[in-house]
């Protein structure tokens, strides 16, 4: 569970996306930013997400917003993560986790009865200033962009 709350300044961070580029929070400051960290490319839960986000991706836009998601799989995974379902915003590859321990989103996880480490499905709205205006840890992953625009 993050250790980071509403109100506190985001802690920055630079990471690679699908393409190798470099991508730091501080490029979008003056912009509000969706941060949503997921734990794997192409798994149901995860496409679902991603696919909600990108099929509203202009509602975003249009109210001012960037989106990035970020999980610990590589930049090609993220590639054909993205070729495949046709999203339009980056994906950073954080395989070191140096991001995903930054936002405190590293944690045992229950599934099918057994318990192990991942990612916590989160997502951080963070307003123009880099501050961490809401925490989403409850994510719907077919209705997510509701939950963040609400």
């Amino acid at each position: 569970m993050t250790n980071i709350k509403e109100g506190d300044t985001a802690p920055d961070f630079t990471g690679k996306d699908q393409n190798g580029n470099n991508i730091s929070l501080k490029d979008f400051k003056g912009k509000k930013t969706v941060l949503y960290f997921y734990p794997k490319d192409s798994t149901p839960g995860c496409t679902q997400e991603a696919c909600n986000l990108k099929d509203n991706y202009h509602s975003f836009l249009n109210k001012g917003y960037v989106v990035i998601g970020i999980s610990a799989d590589n930049e090609k995974s993220h590639q054909k993560f993205i070729e495949k379902y046709q999203l339009p915003f980056p994906l950073i590859a954080d395989t070191e986790k140096k991001i995903i321990e930054a936002y405190g989103v590293w944690g045992k996880k229950k599934f099918m009865g057994r318990e192990f480490m991942g990612i916590l499905r989160t997502t951080f709205i963070i307003d123009e200033k880099g501050i961490v205006e809401k925490i989403i840890t409850k994510v719907d992953t077919k209705n997510h962009t509701s939950q963040i625009l609400e």
